[in-house]
């Protein structure tokens, strides 16, 4: 029982956060540095990393590696050495479209980097993962409740939540689960007109149980919560503001 007591908490652990140097990534990596983790950023953009670097605690690591890279995950994995705790958030800015005005092989692209990536991080992240560690990959809402527009992000998220019960039957007894947010107020949605972008939170504000969208500092409670708790895996656990309910 002590075991478990010691591993429920940050401190001294080592957490390597992909897609850590904005957005939800950077957030998570804020809250876990502040219950004493030892954190690692990862990102495919240097100046990014630089300016999260910043903010974040001295000591903090953060490393350029391209997240769309199967090679580079390999080897970022290969010379990081042994940690506890890996969070996959990183993604590139969403372009909402129908079907009909879909680029494949831009939405090929999508996968990249979300899905593949994480795919990648997994498979050679996993053989470092000290005993008590966990992954936390992130997939979203759409997967449950898709709006118009929405079929490259549905299928990511669906893709994503299979992987994990796949993992965590496979990679047992480390413990792999997923955050699934709702829409969020990040960087994610720079690539729409300022206007629209707001219509979309006022919109998903007042559908929802909880009368806002979501902020980063929210689903960073989620992953820490992930890494912090011993028992549950295979979950993909949903913050959303009841999104998902109404």
């Amino acid at each position: 029982m002590e075991t478990h007591k010691n591993n429920s908490s940050l401190t001294g652990k080592r957490v390597i956060i992909l897609g850590g140097s904005s957005g939800l990534g950077l957030a998570t990596a804020m809250a876990a540095a502040n219950e004493g983790a030892n954190v690692v950023i990862v990102s495919s953009n240097q100046q990014r990393i630089d300016n999260a670097l910043q903010g974040l605690p001295p000591g903090t690591e953060g490393y350029a590696v391209n997240l769309s890279s199967e090679q580079n995950i390999k080897a970022f994995f290969d010379r990081i050495g042994n940690f506890d705790h890996l969070v996959y958030s990183a993604g590139e800015n969403l372009n909402l479209n129908t079907i009909g005005q879909t680029d494949i092989e831009q939405a090929r692209n999508f996968f990249n980097i979300r899905y593949w990536g994480a795919f990648a991080a997994v498979k050679y992240g996993a053989p470092n993962i000290n005993k008590g560690g966990s992954i936390s990959l992130t997939s979203g809402t759409a997967s449950a409740r898709p709006g118009k527009g929405w079929s490259v992000a549905s299928s990511i998220c669906g893709a994503m939540e299979g992987f994990v019960r796949a993992m965590a039957v496979e990679l047992a007894p480390i413990r792999v689960n997923s955050v699934v947010p709702g829409v969020v107020d990040t960087n994610l949605w720079d690539s729409m007109h300022a206007a629209d972008r707001e219509n979309l939170y006022q919109s998903m504000a007042s559908a929802q149980l909880i009368k806002r969208v979501g902020a980063a500092d929210d689903i960073a409670l989620a992953f820490l919560y992930l890494m912090k708790q011993q028992y549950g895996t295979g979950q993909n656990i949903t913050v959303d503001g009841g999104a998902v309910l109404v």
